[in-house]
């Protein structure tokens, strides 16, 4: 009989397991970023991800007890933590509790959810709207319901996750045009839009990764022209453009109702958690009645719908937040330039990259940075194309231009040293990246 050696029986067991229903080993090994995480372990670089901070994240965040100036919040306002939204919560936790207790439509209906849905449909000057407990979950669920197999949908080559995936869920047929290319876009719908019932384009007001804007008045004019519908995802772009954040038909001075769905977050500018589609009310009851992620899921938490009210209450009031931001992106736009920087496609709204093109040079620049006190986030594949990996900015109304100043003066300096020790680590282990 064959003898096996110490420990084989555990390989060919975890090998097995490795190949079993259960086994999500493989998968995992796939993860760009977890191997990311496998080869900064390797070279000594501490894992970015997951860490836990201590209080509420604003332009500065405190983690382990240590505070760093922070430029991965989605706080654009500096809103989150305001006292009057701490009193509405407090007030509305009081009356109806934490949760909706049950889907909307069959008993988690609560007044918060109508006052919310009621401010944002006043905010796009439309007819209504629904409130979804994600933001995920509003673009997968509305696209994956009102789509069909006879259907197309033309998207920007950089459109958000949700949309990809709810385009899949769908059935549509799915057009990928070339980033912020209207005439790319126009092509497409030329050769391809007679072929399908209905079309829907799909873009963002303002790209969550490289911080620009696309030609919306064009793009009306375009579903105009080929009997389009067209969705304008506005996770990143309500409360970061326009004079006072009423988004991108307010930057561009345009008739709201030329969209058929504004769709927006709830968890940046508005500082709290979910997601909503505006627009007309035939579409909006035909979502509420019949929209998996709405009709399945439980209703959002009252509590957050009450914070996300009173976060549009501030900022209508008090526009001088927008102009804030506004300002302070700008400034780090032109001061990255002053310093040799790529900030890439970047407008100076909220969200600037500063492009290295080249994942692990983006994980030990953010892991170098980190030691100096200032939380930024890499990005790299699947989230970005292979070769525009990069760190990401995110500006908040409250950072000043001595923490712009501060991060850029630091990534300025680290760049050519991380650059060196990243060369160095691939001539001495070549093998390295395939370790993964």
């Amino acid at each position: 009989m064959k003898n096996n050696h110490p420990g084989q029986d555990d390989q060919q067991a975890a090998s097995a397991a490795e190949n079993s229903a259960t086994g999500f080993g493989r998968m995992r090994s796939k993860l760009a970023f977890d191997r990311l995480v496998a080869m900064g372990a390797k070279l000594g670089m501490e894992n970015p991800l997951f860490l836990c901070h201590d209080k509420a994240a604003k332009a500065t965040t405190q983690i382990n007890g240590k505070e760093y100036i922070n430029f991965s919040t989605y706080d654009y306002l500096d809103i989150n933590g305001h006292p009057e939204i701490t009193e509405e919560v407090t007030r509305a936790a009081v009356r109806y509790g934490t949760s909706a207790g049950a889907s909307r439509l069959v008993g988690g209906e609560r007044p918060p959810h109508r006052e919310l849905e009621r401010a944002f449909a006043d905010l796009y000057g439309v007819e209504d709207c629904i409130a979804y407990v994600s933001g995920h979950a509003a673009n997968v669920s509305t696209l994956g319901f009102l789509l069909g197999h006879r259907d197309a949908i033309f998207h920007d080559g950089l459109a958000h996750n949700s949309l990809i995936q709810g385009a899949r869920l769908s059935g549509a047929a799915r057009y990928s045009y070339l980033h912020n290319d209207c005439d790319s876009l126009e092509n497409m719908l030329q050769a391809k839009r007679h072929e399908h019932k209905r079309a829907l384009i799909v873009t963002e007001g303002l790209f969550s990764m490289d911080g620009n804007i696309p030609d919306l008045p064009r793009i009306i004019e375009l579903k105009k022209r080929y009997d389009c519908m067209l969705l304008v995802d506005e996770a990143h772009s309500l409360g970061v453009l326009g004079p006072t954040g009423r988004g991108a038909h307010e930057f561009f001075g345009i008739n709201p109702t030329d969209v058929d769905m504004w769709m927006s977050t709830l968890s940046k500018s508005m500082c709290g958690c979910g997601g909503f589609i505006a627009g007309r009310r035939e579409l909006v009851e035909y979502l509420k009645y019949g929209s998996p992620g709405f009709v399945f899921s439980v209703g959002m938490p009252p509590v957050i719908a009450a914070a996300c009210r009173k976060a549009l209450e501030i900022m209508l009031r008090e526009p001088q937040r927008v102009r804030r931001l506004q300002d302070i992106s700008q400034f780090f736009v032109r001061y990255a330039a002053e310093k040799g920087l790529d900030t890439g496609a970047a407008q100076g709204y909220a969200v600037v990259p500063v492009m290295v093109g080249d994942s692990m040079l983006a994980g030990f620049l953010s892991n170098a940075l980190f030691k100096r006190g200032i939380y930024v986030m890499p990005i790299t594949f699947p989230a970005v194309k292979e070769g525009t990996d990069r760190l990401r900015f995110f500006i908040s109304a409250a950072h000043t231009e001595e923490h712009v100043r501060t991060a850029l003066d630091a990534l300025a300096e680290e760049l050519p040293k991380v650059c060196k020790a990243v060369e160095e680590h691939r001539r001495n282990c070549p093998d390295m990246e395939s370790d993964g």
